[in-house]
């Protein structure tokens, strides 16, 4: 992340995203699927999460996994 220049804030996001997304998959994302992503989104807009967060949350997800 550091040669893509993210800055310390992004990082630290990108990495909570990750983290929220293994413990919701209860495994390894490393081998997620599109419909695992979906699910995620579907996932943080029942717990009340706003379209800004979700959308930040899962389109790195969806590039990485899906």
């Amino acid at each position: 992340m550091s040669i893509r220049k993210f800055a310390p804030k992004t990082q630290h996001d990108y990495v909570q995203g990750v983290k929220e997304f293994a413990a919701f998959l209860g495994r390894s994302p490393d081998a997620a699927k599109a419909e695992d992503v979906r699910g995620f989104r579907l996932h943080l807009a029942s717990c009340g999460a706003g379209t800004p967060k979700i959308n930040a949350t899962c389109s790195n997800r969806t590039s990485t996994f899906g």
